[in-house]
């Protein structure tokens, strides 16, 4: 049986995919994921099948459209609208691979941001699964990711989803349902799909810990919180000699990074980060990934590498600084080591006050409010506060001993089932 996995995004949006998928085909299922062009390599590497969506999510984010929806900061409503804009030359294309993708398909897993993977299911009458890294379902019990961090109550809380959802469904609405009509010859959907009795009747997977979200008692039974999708480095991973090295001269460092949040002032963030960790005494490792620290002259006690498996790397640190995406954010939960969230926008700062609220670290420092100051000050704390010390190290247990993979793969194979006997 072939499942076809669709995601659109940076690597935060597809790894967690790619780690469902080779948990599925270590199950006997035959795997392809539809993205971009960018994760060939790794998706392959994995010996998983690979069909491409167009667009360079890199070159999105460092556009101008992507730089303007980074500097809306909490404007999550602009947010949005600038995604569109910047998701607009790819999407046409995106909407026609994701029908060719699905040709041989027998069920499809689609993302947040591949949620049209559902039309070409419900076009072919293929098992349709909803695969999410953050809470996107309408509930009283938490705040929209998307929405100011603030709890309103129940009644609140679920107009502010059905809201949200709404509005990004207009963003792409017309284009959907033209393709609907034209390539699938569906009727064009008359509401929010994301809030339609389809949608309500789909197994949704929710890849993150309870732990971290607890099931909220309004869901029902097609919401599963499985555990976090984890892609862990190879077991012959190899770190380079001379991090090793610099690893073993001293105390564990700060590591400072921000994924695929590039910025245009780079430069003054590298320096921010660099006069925080002298303020507070700290060695520390400079993660450049997509985030823009440029390379400068630094001190001994100061490390630049581009990119490294998290799993290898953030339990060898002392704290994480880091933007609060989804997956960086799982990566450091799990790691059991106190984490400093600056977001960016979009969800980050939902992940950096339900971090905080956990006890596992500082208060999250707004991009637009980082300084010298504050972020020597998290430093701080998170290096010697005991009880969120203890907190991250208890929370890191907890997750480590959940199965995200295995659990999904239940509620997957359950519904696979199910089907194969209704269609006989």
């Amino acid at each position: 049986m072939k499942i076809n996995i669709l995601t659109i995004g940076s690597r935060g949006d597809v790894q967690p995919y790619i780690a469902l998928g080779v948990g599925l085909q270590q199950a006997g299922y035959t795997v392809q994921l539809t993205t971009h062009d960018t994760f060939k390599d790794l998706i392959q590497h994995y010996g998983l099948d690979f069909w491409p969506i167009g667009g360079n999510v890199q070159a999105i984010v460092q556009g101008e459209a992507g730089q303007s929806m980074i500097e809306s900061g909490g404007n999550s409503l602009q947010a949005l609208s600038l995604l569109r804009q910047a998701l607009d030359p790819i999407l046409a294309e995106s909407l026609a691979q994701t029908w060719a993708s699905c040709q041989d398909a027998d069920a499809v897993i689609s993302s947040g941001t591949a949620f049209f993977g559902d039309d070409v299911a419900e076009c072919l009458g293929l098992p349709s699964f909803i695969a999410l890294l953050q809470p996107l379902l309408p509930t009283g019990s938490i705040t929209h990711p998307m929405a100011p961090p603030f709890h309103l109550g129940k009644t609140l809380n679920r107009w502010v989803y059905q809201f949200f959802n709404r509005f990004y469904w207009q963003l792409f609405k017309q284009s959907v349902n033209d393709w609907r009509q034209r390539t699938l010859h569906l009727a064009p959907h008359q509401e929010c799909p994301f809030l339609s009795q389809r949608w309500r009747s789909l197994p949704k997977l929710l890849g993150y810990s309870p732990a971290v979200i607890p099931h909220p008692p309004d869901w029902d039974a097609h919401h599963h919180i499985t555990g976090y999708w984890f892609l862990d480095a190879p077991p012959d991973f190899t770190p380079p000699a001379d991090l090793l090295a610099f690893l073993d001269a001293g105390d564990p460092p700060i590591s400072i990074g921000f994924g695929s949040m590039t910025s245009r002032d780079a430069e003054t963030i590298t320096a921010i980060a660099l006069a925080a960790l002298e303020k507070t005494g700290q060695r520390g490792l400079l993660l450049t990934g997509w985030g823009g620290i440029q390379n400068t002259d630094l001190p001994d006690h100061i490390f630049k590498l581009d990119a490294i498996p998290h799993d290898w790397l953030f339990p060898r640190m002392k704290a994480i600084v880091h933007h609060g995406g989804a997956g960086t954010t799982a990566a450091t939960l799990r790691s059991g080591i106190p984490g400093i969230v600056v977001p960016f926008f979009a969800d980050q700062p939902f992940w950096g006050n339900r971090s905080a609220q956990l006890g596992v670290s500082p208060q999250p420092i707004p991009k637009k409010r980082l300084s010298i100051d504050s972020l020597a000050h998290a430093i701080q704390q998170a290096t010697t506060d005991s009880a969120l010390r203890q907190q991250a190290q208890h929370l890191g247990r907890t997750i480590r001993a959940e199965d995200g993979i295995g659990q999904a793969m239940q509620v997957i194979n359950a519904t696979l089932t199910t089907a194969k006997i209704a269609s006989t």
